[in-house]
């Protein structure tokens, strides 16, 4: 397991739709490996491929140590709710600056995990937020793009001062 460096905003693989896993070997494991220690490292609590370079479908959260690690391959979002929450969400990519953004308070996620295996779950609150920033980033949706322009600026001009 290694650490990798992330991609720092605006770096335009941010901006990258990531092709679905054809493959599910021990290169994809260690790459599921290398993406948990890069997390934790960070810190954060969920990141994909495409923050390291890698343009593949796939993604780990971990939203605390109980409910442990979740891998998902070639995510593909079944159902969201019309009742929508506001949560406060951030990036690996550009650490330290948050801001609430609007989605699906329940969702249905259909995905493969390391092995190949389909699963299917159902997320409410945080872990749907978490699930629906992570797809938006392997679809190349920047999650700063969830934010109105005004709001997205002021964004960007704290996080160019904050890399100075």
């Amino acid at each position: 397991m290694a650490v990798r460096p992330i991609l720092q905003f605006p770096n335009v693989g941010l901006r990258t739709p990531c092709k679905p896993v054809d493959v599910f070997d021990e290169q994809l494991h260690r790459l599921g490996d290398d993406l948990l220690e890069t997390m934790r490292a960070a810190p954060g609590v969920g990141i994909t491929a495409a923050h390291i370079g890698v343009f593949l479908r796939l993604f780990v959260i971990e939203l605390d140590r109980e409910e442990g690690v979740r891998f998902y391959v070639n995510p593909e979002i079944t159902f969201a709710s019309n009742q929508m929450i506001r949560h406060v969400e951030g990036s690996v990519s550009m650490l330290g600056l948050t801001e609430e953004v609007e989605r699906s308070k329940a969702i249905r996620v259909r995905y493969r995990d390391l092995n190949g295996e389909e699963c299917e779950e159902e997320a409410e609150g945080f872990r749907a937020v978490c699930i629906q920033h992570e797809i938006d980033q392997l679809d190349g949706i920047f999650w700063i793009q969830r934010l109105s322009r005004l709001k997205r600026e002021r964004l960007i001009k704290r996080w160019d001062k904050v890399r100075k």
